[in-house]
């Protein structure tokens, strides 16, 4: 999440009430909101990533723990707060219940931020001006990208930027990847 660096601490506390309101527990349980991770090594590989943000700086505000369950790989939801776009929790993709929050000072190091990696699979961009928003849309390097919470489209064409899938699915550009293409010079 990158967010103007005179709005972190507001940001910062939106998302640990957020998290704080998540119920842990059984998937089949209604009221549960947040489930365990599938396996034993996925919950490695995401503590390994709280550590690793850690190490590196970024502030742990929230989370970061198993929670008190006996069986299941439980991760507690995880906010960090003065993340840099260098670390590697803001580079790479985590799978699991983390969310790094990185401060920016202008709308070019925001869309700088937003591009600083090599994935590129969706985005999107809050703002009381919609048509600033689209232009900062219009800027990132995503194959999708949401503005002011837009609604997911299921027949637009949907793939990623980067390292973030090749080709498309749906929409025309999804039926393009079904041809074969043939030139045929004389």
């Amino acid at each position: 999440m990158v967010v103007p660096r005179g709005k972190q601490q507001e940001a910062i506390d939106l998302a640990v009430k957020a998290v704080n309101g998540l119920t842990m527990g059984d998937p089949l349980d209604q009221a549960t909101k947040l489930g365990p991770l599938i396996s034993s090594t996925q919950r490695e590989r995401v503590e390994g990533y709280i550590a690793k943000g850690k190490s590196e700086g970024a502030k742990l505000v929230s989370g970061g723990g198993r929670g008190d369950f006996q069986k299941g790989y439980f991760v507690q939801p995880t906010v960090f707060a003065d993340v840099q776009s260098k670390m590697t929790i803001a580079q790479e993709e985590i799978f699991g219940p983390v969310l790094s929050i990185l401060p920016y000072d202008s709308e070019d190091e925001a869309v700088e931020i937003a591009n600083d990696t090599i994935y590129g699979l969706a985005g999107g961009v809050w703002s009381g001006d919609a048509e600033r928003a689209l232009k900062v849309a219009r800027r990132m390097r995503t194959g999708q990208v949401d503005v002011n919470g837009g609604k997911y489209n299921s027949l637009a064409p949907f793939g990623g930027y980067k390292q973030s899938g090749i080709g498309r699915e749906l929409g025309e550009f999804g039926l393009e990847e079904y041809f074969q293409v043939k030139s045929i010079a004389r």
